[in-house]
C-alpha cells in the first residue's frame, strides 16, 4: 500500500534517512567514532521512529477495514500528534486518550492543539484510570478493549508510544538502511517503550550490537522484559545482541536537568544539529559518558539514531523542565 497523497505529495518521506559522520576530537581520543542516523528528517508530520512504528500499524488497520485509530498519550505526546496526522492522511478518524482529566477544561497547549487541528478527538481521563487501562491492555485483558469499543466503536487500538509487533518490525528497517555494519558497530537509540530498540536489535547483522538508553526512571527489568517479549512475539526467538543502560534518565521521564541541558547546548554549538531534549539528548549524553568511562570498546563506531525532532522553536517551555 502506498503512502497517501496528504503525507507523500507535499512531503515525500526521506527514506532511507540520512547518515552523518560527526567528527569529534574528544570522542576520537577515547577511540570512539560517532555518526547520526537522522530519522528526525523522515517526515515533518510523522517524523523519526513515529514513522517507522506508526505507518505499518496504519496500513494494517486500513487493510483490515478499520476506519478509526485510538491511542494514548500525555499532554505533549509526539505519538498523539503523529497518530492524528497519519489518521487524517489516511482518511481515518482518530481518538486520543489523554492522561490527566484536569486538562479537559484548560487551554490547549501547542501539542494538543495540533492534534485537534488534524481532526483528533481528545478524551481526558484521570491518571489512575489511564494507568489501569494501560496495565490491563498490556496483560491482554479483554475488558478495557471491550469498554473502549463500546464507547468509540470498532477501532484499531495503539498502545501508548505506539509500540507493538508491527511497530518493532518497522523499526528493524533502521538496521537495513545501514549496510556497512560490522563487529565494531553499536547502534544506539533512546528507549521509552522498547519498540525501536527491539526492531533495531532484530535487524542487525551478526557481530553488531544495539544499545538502548532508558529515558524513564525505574524501568530496569520492565523495559528489558518488554524488548524480549517483542522479540518472542515478532520473531519467535530472542536476541543476545542488545542491552539497556538505565542511568541516564535525568531524574525521570520528561526531566531535563541543568547538566543535560548544558551538554545538549554544547553539542548543538559544536556540531550544528538541534537536539530534542527528552529522548535524543539523553541518548547522546550517555554515549559521551560511556566513552569517558571506557564502557565503549576502543575502535567502536556508534550510530546514534535521532528518533525525533526538538519542539518547535516558538513552543512554550513544558512544565516541570
Amino acid at each position: 500500500m502506498s503512502v497517501p497523497t496528504d503525507l507523500a505529495a507535499r512531503h515525500e518521506p526521506r527514506l532511507p534517512s540520512p547518515v552523518r559522520d560527526v567528527p569529534d576530537a574528544w570522542l576520537a581520543e577515547r577511540g570512539v567514532e560517532l555518526r547520526l542516523k537522522r530519522d528526525d528528517l523522515i517526515h515533518p508530520l510523522v517524523p523519526g521512529n513515529k514513522w517507522r512504528k506508526l505507518i505499518p500499524n496504519v496500513r494494517a488497520a486500513v487493510e483490515r477495514g478499520h476506519t478509526r485509530l485510538l491511542t494514548f498519550g500525555g499532554a505533549y505526546s509526539n505519538h498523539i500528534r503523529a497518530v492524528a496526522a497519519a489518521g487524517a492522511a489516511y482518511g481515518l478518524s482518530t481518538v486520543g486518550i489523554i492522561r490527566g482529566d484536569e486538562l479537559a477544561d484548560a487551554p490547549r497547549n501547542w501539542s494538543l492543539a495540533r492534534a485537534e487541528e488534524s481532526g483528533m478527538e481528545l478524551a481526558f481521563v484521570t491518571r489512575s484510570a489511564y494507568r489501569e487501562t494501560l496495565r490491563a491492555l498490556s496483560q491482554d485483558d479483554p475488558r478495557p478493549l471491550r469498554e473502549l469499543q463500546e464507547r468509540w466503536g470498532r477501532c484499531w487500538v495503539l498502545p501508548e508510544g505506539g509500540t507493538n509487533v508491527p511497530a518493532a518490525r518497522g523499526a528493524a528497517e533502521v538496521a537495513a538502511e545501514l549496510p556497512d555494519l560490522g563487529a565494531r558497530d553499536i547502534v544506539c537509540c533512546a528507549v521509552g517503550t522498547g519498540g525501536t530498540l527491539a526492531g533495531i536489535a532484530a535487524g542487525l547483522p551478526a557481530g553488531a550490537g544495539a544499545l538502548g538508553i532508558a529515558v524513564l526512571k525505574g524501568g530496569a527489568g520492565y523495559l528489558d522484559t518488554e524488548v524480549t517479549r517483542l522479540h518472542q512475539r515478532g520473531w519467535g526467538r530472542t536476541f543476545d545482541n542488545w542491552r539497556i543502560e538505565h542511568d541516564y534518565h535525568g531524574g525521570g521521564y520528561g526531566r531535563v536537568p541543568a547538566e543535560l541541558e548544558a551538554f545538549a547546548a554544547r553539542f548543538e554549538e559544536r556540531h550544528g544539529v538541534r537536539v530534542e531534549r527528552r529522548y535524543v539528548a539523553k541518548m547522546l549524553w550517555a554515549v559521551y559518558d560511556l566513552a569517558e568511562r571506557g564502557a565503549l570498546p576502543r575502535g567502536s563506531r556508534v550510530t546514534a539514531v535521532i528518533t525525533g525532532p526538538p519542539d518547535p522553536e516558538n513552543a512554550p517551555a513544558r512544565p516541570g523542565t
